[in-house]
Parts: C-alpha cells; sequence; structure tokens
C-alpha cells in the first residue's frame, strides 16, 4: 500500500506570465536586452555619478530600476524553472548558465550602488530636493548603511563573481542533494517530503519507520552535508572579516534593518521562556499519548481522536479564503489570484524542491508560491502562511523593484498573520471541548516550532559558526552541537533516538540563509500582539495593517509598528507575544 496520500486538484504553476519557456524568443530577448542596456547604463554613468545634478541622479535611479526589474524577471524564471525538479539536468543547466550570465551583468553594474555610497552627504542630501530623486530616499538611506562595510570596486567585483563558484555552487549542491536523496520506508521508496510527513502519522510504526529512514540516509550523506557546510561557514567569515563584521549575525542583522541588540532579547525571552513553553507542553502530550517520555518522532504526532483525514486542495483553499475574506474582502480577492491563475505549485514530485515559498519575483509580474501539499492541518496552515506572503509581496510590489522587498523580521508578520486568521476562523467554527483540545494544541504546536525551535535554530548557527572559526568541524562536531541545543530547547519530556543527531542536515535555512531563522520568532511574537491590537479594536486596524504591507522596503520596523502601539526595542515586547503561546498551554492544561 502507497504512503503517499490520495489528493485531488492540486495546481502547478503556469510560468507562462515570465516566459513561454527556457527557450522561448521572448526570454532570449530579455537577457540579450539586459546585457546590452547595463553595457549602455555603465558608459552612461560609471565614474559620473558624483558630479550628477538631482534630477540626472533621479534618471539613472530610474534606469537602474527598470534593469533590476529586467534581471530579476529573467532570474525569478530560471530559479522558478529549475526549483520545478533540480535533478534534472537539463534544468539545472539552464539555471546555472542563466546564473553565471547575470553575474556578468551585476558585475557590470556594481559600480553603482558603490558610487551612490561615495558622493558626499551634503551633496546627495542637496540633490534630494528633487522630488523624482526624493521618492527614492528609503532605499538610498538602506545603501547608505552599508558603507561601513563596503569594500573598493575591484574587491566587490571579485567576491560577486567567485560567489558562482564559491556561495552559489554549494547552495547548488545541496539543492540537487537533498531532491535526489530516496528513502526507503517498509519497501516503499520516499522523497524527502513524504518521508517527513510520516512523523505525523497516526501510527507510531509508521512515525518510527519514517525516522529511522531519514536518519538512515543522513547518516549515509552526513560527510558531504559536513563538507558543505564547513566550506560555506568559512565563506561567510572570510567576507565578514573582510567587510569588519564583528558578530557572526551582524550581516543578517543589517539586512533585516533591526538593531542587534532587538535580536539578543528576542532570543534571551524565548530561551529563558523553554521551561513554561515547550517543556511544560512536551510534558503534557507525552500523558495525552500515554507516555512517560516523547521519542522524537512522536513530537509532532497527532494527538488521541484527532481528525487526520487528508484536507483534500479544494476545502483547504475555500478555507483560507474565508478566512482571509471575514478579515479583509480585499485580502481574499488578492489571494483568490493565486488560486484561479495558477500561481501556485502544490504536488509533491520527484525532484521538485522541499519545503515551501513564496517568491516575489519582480513588480512588473506577481508573485509565485511552491507548496509541497500533503494534506494534513499544517499543510493548510502552510497555505495560509505562504498566501500571506503572496498578498504581501502584491501590496509592496507598488513600491517598485528597488523598495518592493521588506527586511526578513518583517516579511514574515503577514505571512503568520495570516496563520493566525485562518486559525481562528477554525477555532471559531469549533464547538466541543475533544475538538477545541485538539485546535488548540495543534497551535500550540506549530507556535513552538515556530519560536522555540527557531531561536534553538538560531543558536546552533551561533555555535557552528563560532567553532568553524576554530578549525574545520568533524560530522560528530556539529551533531553535538545540534543535541545540544535540541535538549536544551525541547527539555526532558522528549528521548532522542539514535540517528537523531544528524537531522540538522536538512534544514535549507542554514544553507541559503544564515541566521534567517530569528525571522520566523520575531514576526510570530509580533503577530501575537498584532492580533491582541485588532481584537481590541477592529476599527481602522485593516487599513493601517495594509499600510504597513504597502510600504514594502521604504520605513524601518519602529515607523510601521508605531501606528499600532507597538514597539520591538521594548523589553516587554516580546514577554507579552511569548504569553500568547503560554496562555495556549495553561488553557489546555485546564481541559
Amino acid at each position: 500500500m502507497s504512503l503517499a496520500p490520495k489528493l485531488e486538484n492540486l495546481p502547478e504553476w503556469n510560468l507562462a506570465d515570465l516566459y513561454a519557456g527556457p527557450d522561448s524568443a521572448e526570454f532570449k530577448a530579455d537577457l540579450a536586452t539586459s546585457v546590452a542596456s547595463a553595457e549602455k547604463f555603465a558608459d552612461q554613468y560609471k565614474g559620473k555619478l558624483a558630479g550628477l545634478d538631482g534630477a540626472s541622479l533621479a534618471r539613472a535611479l530610474q534606469d537602474y530600476e527598470k534593469l533590476s526589474d529586467l534581471i530579476g524577471r529573467i532570474g525569478s524564471y530560471a530559479q522558478l524553472y529549475y526549483v520545478g525538479n533540480t535533478t534534472d539536468s537539463a534544468r539545472s543547466k539552464f539555471y546555472g548558465d542563466v546564473s553565471s550570465k547575470i553575474t556578468d551583468v551585476s558585475s557590470g553594474l556594481l559600480f553603482f550602488e558603490l558610487e551612490m555610497n561615495l558622493i558626499d552627504d551634503a551633496a546627495l542630501e542637496k540633490a534630494m530636493q528633487v522630488p523624482a530623486l526624493a521618492h527614492y530616499r528609503p532605499w538610498i538611506e538602506n545603501l547608505r548603511m552599508e558603507r561601513p562595510y563596503q569594500l573598493d570596486a575591484k574587491t566587490e567585483q571579485l567576491f560577486l563573481e567567485k560567489s558562482q563558484t564559491g556561495f552559489g555552487a554549494f547552495n547548488r549542491l545541496f539543492d540537487e542533494t537533498m531532491a535526489g536523496l530516496r528513502f526507503h520506508v517498509n519497501g516503499e521508496e520516499l522523497t524527502l517530503e513524504p518521508t517527513l510527513n510520516l512523523m505525523q502519522h497516526t501510527d507510531e510504526a509508521q512515525r518510527k519507520a519514517g525516522s529511522l529512514a531519514l536518519a538512515k540516509t543522513f547518516e549515509e550523506n552526513v560527510k558531504l552535508f559536513t563538507l558543505i557546510t564547513n566550506t560555506l561557514a568559512k565563506d561567510k567569515e572570510i567576507s565578514d572579516r573582510w567587510r569588519g563584521f564583528k558578530d557572526i549575525a551582524e550581516a543578517r542583522h543589517l539586512s533585516n534593518r533591526v538593531e542587534p541588540a532587538v535580536v539578543d532579547a528576542l532570543v534571551a525571552a524565548v530561551r529563558e521562556a523553554y521551561p513554561k513553553l515547550s517543556h511544560r507542553y512536551y510534558k503534557m502530550k507525552a500523558k495525552w499519548l500515554g507516555k512517560d517520555k516523547l521519542m522524537h518522532w512522536d513530537r509532532n504526532a497527532p494527538l488521541p481522536a484527532e481528525d487526520t483525514r487528508e484536507v483534500q486542495w479544494n476545502d483547504a483553499r475555500d478555507l483560507v479564503l474565508k478566512a482571509y475574506g471575514a478579515f479583509s474582502p480585499e485580502m481574499a480577492t488578492i489571494a483568490k489570484d493565486f488560486f484561479d491563475k495558477n500561481w501556485i505549485d502544490a504536488p509533491t514530485r520527484a525532484g521538485k524542491a522541499p519545503g515551501a515559498f513564496a517568491h516575489p519575483t519582480v513588480p512588473s509580474a506577481h508573485p509565485y508560491v511552491l507548496l509541497n501539499y500533503l494534506g494534513k492541518t499544517r499543510d493548510v496552515m502552510t497555505l495560509a502562511h505562504e498566501l500571506g506572503h503572496g498578498v504581501h509581496q502584491v501590496l509592496a510590489a507598488k513600491q517598485g523593484a528597488l523598495m518592493a522587498s521588506t527586511p526578513l523580521t518583517l516579511a514574515e508578520t503577514a505571512s503568520v498573520f495570516g496563520e493566525m486568521l485562518t486559525f481562528q476562523a477554525l477555532l471559531r467554527e469549533t464547538k466541543d471541548k475533544a475538538s477545541r483540545k485538539i485546535l488548540l494544541a495543534s497551535k500550540a504546536e506549530d507556535m513552538i516550532n515556530t519560536v522555540v525551535r527557531q531561536v534553538a535554530f538560531y543558536t546552533f548557527e551561533r555555535k557552528v559558526h563560532a567553532a568553524r572559526r576554530e578549525g574545520e568541524l568533524t560530522p560528530d562536531q556539529i551533531n553535538a552541537l545540534w543535541m545540544e541545543v535540541q535538549h536544551e530547547s525541547l527539555g526532558d519530556a522528549i528521548e532522542f533516538g539514535e540517528g537523531y543527531e544528524t537531522f540538522w542536515t536538512y534544514i535549507p535555512h542554514f544553507i541559503h540563509s544564515p541566521f534567517y531563522v530569528y525571522a520566523y520568532a520575531f514576526g510570530d511574537c509580533l503577530v501575537n500582539s498584532l492580533y491582541a491590537r485588532y481584537r481590541e479594536s477592529e476599527t481602522g486596524f485593516q487599513e493601517k495593517y495594509f499600510d504597513m504591507l504597502k510600504a514594502g522596503g521604504t520605513k524601518h520596523h519602529s515607523e510601521l509598528l508605531k501606528p499600532f502601539g507597538l514597539d520591538a526595542t521594548d523589553p516587554q515586547f516580546w514577554q507579552k507575544g511569548l504569553s500568547v503561546i503560554s496562555g495556549l498551554i495553561d488553557e489546555l492544561e485546564t481541559l
């Protein structure tokens, strides 16, 4: 009997809104145009920015933004086409060739941002009296925050071009290796996502079988993943040292436009709360499952009497759209486009990238969502999460190619808020005590996975990168660091079976976006406070919320949160967010 669920009507995305295909005339023409336009742009402006007046500098920025959109469209298509099947050699070659071409084009444009940062402060401020240039003030001010870490043009060009054979190459190696792994469970060969899905099976024997299959394959490949981790950690250390970053995560904090002290306060608050959150919850769950302790493969097990029937795609769609629509008809209308216009790729497929994401592409197009939908309640919440990103990206697109992108910390706000709306909609429809308990427990687990687990991941990354500065790490050393943070974060109610020590190997964020993970905890705690404000007074909230999303990357988190009376620099801010999770667990104890 197949272990894969039977799901109907799962959509596959239509990338034709970007290009008809990798060999299409339009794609080839745009690629050629990007090369020619970049060369023309460099001829016109290289070495001349400091002498331009405000109007001329504004025109240069407008040209640069137009080029950024075109290059972004080309790169987005190549990436989305590739992740559909990362084990296909033709797609891999296409992605590699396009990435190389884009790097060459970007290398020719590298001078622009470097020269922008060399313009004298007073001269630039005077130039920004011109409204067309003042429009770009947020982008210019963000760019100038990079000045202390900016290298000379030749070195920056070398870093960019070498990324193809360094960071970029090892990212591809990870992706293609992970997509090609196969896990043998009860005589069936599975890819990563269906195997991970077994960890939520009602039958403990299936959960254990899935876990052992994961452990066996991860162990067989752990040396490769250790090499990738060692290489990328060293690559980052070299870059940080040359740029002058002192702390391991300082570059990420800068790109997130969040103060290190704010992140430190978040991490400290969450780690301090481990005993009253995850430790307490898993002790309760062990009792519910009739155990003294949970094995690690029981951590996400369904509760007794939980309805574990697969949620069909159409039902998931209707549930999320209804929840979005109850908050804002406009929000539901935007989200509906993703379904109606084939902007979502939902089924699991051999070779398809694991996990889920929402890709903004470029403002002149629209976002796309990738899922690996297996019909679990968590998959419905993932759909709500990624659609939250999608709605945010649609609304922020009006800011243009240079200012639509939101720092990661705030980028998680709309996604987690979308999850919260969907959860609350389910909760309102749940009347009997037993079903309410199961729903509350599911939400508590999601929050623990979002806050506790992600802060533990961040702690693990810090330990790995710090240790790597002392020399190469062996698999056993990385395994030990992983187990150290797992014991600390999950507590004594979890027993870790043999093989779990290698489960760090499949987390893509460690590879693609070092120190990204705290953004999830940031977003969850922020949304808890934000949703509390919504419940206190719905009047005017939706308008302020949409204004926040439409701002894209044009405002700092302090400015965006001010209309809601929230301040992430307040030490009590994180306690308020964590108290929501603690409150859920309090209610579960009474049930």
